[in-house]
């Protein structure tokens, strides 16, 4: 009895870590409704308010096309919707951007150069159509997380945190474990021609982050409750592996030559190299606490990673592993863009309100401006140097660098 006791003890107490680890991470990652719930009344007030002081515009109306003017870093349109509650923000060429807004408006908005949008996609679907003969009603709705856009620019593809309709009976969440077996989710496909959903391929538990390879043979997505990346092939459309990696798997980058991908494994201080010929991992080990996203430079040697545990971003030579530097740029840093010549790091930093530019080479910060309430998605245009920023309580910020 005493040893079954001390078991139970055991048991219990690792529980309660366990426990205290997933919110501490959920709040983190903050996707589903329970630790939305802060920033939806944030965003109600910032709604019921005739005014915001970061806002440099009171009108959707376009503004004057500013010209690249390398070294100014200073908002020039903010833009706000009542149906925005963006989760991430991607650009795509020519001059398009996909705005993701979760369950919260099941729609992904597209915008362009203009600060206009050009058209508001539902996340509405026929799965049976798509070739999902176990799905048979009418319509299912997801909830638009993530975006990656085709090497060639004619497909945009879409995370889905959950999916509802009849059969979606248990669905993921933050503070879930790979074990419980929650509800599969789907990856939309959507045609940049005409901005509509042509495909929807099934994939792990909460989808968060999706990648495409540079060869264009691949997407690959962190099935953030399921523990496990999906490989799809894009001609076929179809999951065709499935890679466990461990709890919260978040971020993806992958290499120039298609044949490496990178997974932040926000359970841990870990990253994982998944061989893509043969689907080996390997780990890059303590890299820092809870990583969430990933990008590697045009070259493939250098790896930047945020450390959402650590309030830092680090520079990591993929060669050796060696962490060339780690700095602070805020509370939380999220998501980040490098700029297209590799020089600029740009980083969000959630509870500080702000975006950071960092000089890559030196890992030195150039600037930092604040831009609104928990700054969560970001995405830079090369042509005209801008960077839009999505902020989860409701708009979207453009800067020009």
């Amino acid at each position: 009895m005493q040893k079954s006791g001390k078991t139970l003890i055991i048991a219990s107490i690792s529980l309660v870590v366990l426990t205290l680890t997933a919110i501490r991470l959920a709040v983190a990652d903050s996707g589903s409704d329970i630790f939305k719930l802060g920033d939806r009344i944030d965003f109600l007030q910032q709604k019921l308010s005739n005014h915001n002081s970061l806002d440099n515009s009171e009108s959707q109306e376009t503004i004057a096309f500013l010209p690249p003017q390398p070294g100014q870093f200073e908002i020039i349109k903010t833009i706000k919707s009542d149906d925005l509650t963006p989760k991430s923000v991607v650009y795509a060429d020519p001059g398009m951007f996909f705005v993701q807004n979760m369950m919260y408006e099941h729609s992904i908005a597209v915008y362009n150069r203009q600060f206009e949008q050009v058209k508001k996609i539902a996340d509405h679907v026929n799965l049976y159509k798509f070739g999902h003969r176990d799905f048979t009603a009418e319509k299912y709705k997801g909830s638009p997380v993530e975006a990656a856009v085709s090497q060639d620019g004619k497909f945009a593809y879409i995370s889905n945190y959950r999916m509802y309709g009849p059969e979606f009976n248990n669905p993921g969440h933050d503070t879930c474990l790979p074990s419980d077996q929650f509800d599969p989710s789907f990856i939309y496909r959507i045609n940049t021609e005409n901005l509509t959903i042509d495909n929807a391929i099934k994939v792990g538990s909460v989808p968060k982050f999706i990648a495409v390879s540079p060869n264009g043979k691949y997407v690959l997505v962190t099935n953030w409750c399921s523990g496990d990346v999906s490989v799809i092939d894009t001609d076929t459309n179809q999951e065709i592996q499935r890679i466990f990696v461990g709890r919260f798997p978040r971020g993806i980058t992958i290499s120039p030559n298609s044949e490496t991908a990178y997974i932040a494994v926000m359970g841990t201080s870990d990253i994982a190299k998944i061989d893509l010929q043969d689907y080996s991992v390997n780990w890059m080990y303590n890299v820092g606490l809870y990583p969430r996203h990933l990008i590697l430079d045009s070259t493939g040697k250098y790896l930047y990673v945020t450390l959402n545990g650590d309030d830092h971003v680090a520079k990591i030579d993929t060669e050796t592993g060696e962490i060339i530097r780690k700095i602070f740029t805020g509370a939380a840093p999220r998501s980040m863009v490098l700029s297209d010549d590799d020089q600029f790091l740009y980083v969000v930093n959630y509870y500080s309100h702000t975006v950071s530019k960092v000089q890559a080479e030196d890992m030195e910060i150039i600037d930092t401006i604040t831009v609104g309430l928990n700054p969560i998605g970001i995405t830079y245009d090369p042509k005209t140097r801008q960077v839009w920023v999505a902020c989860y309580t409701g708009s979207l910020v453009v800067i020009q660098d």
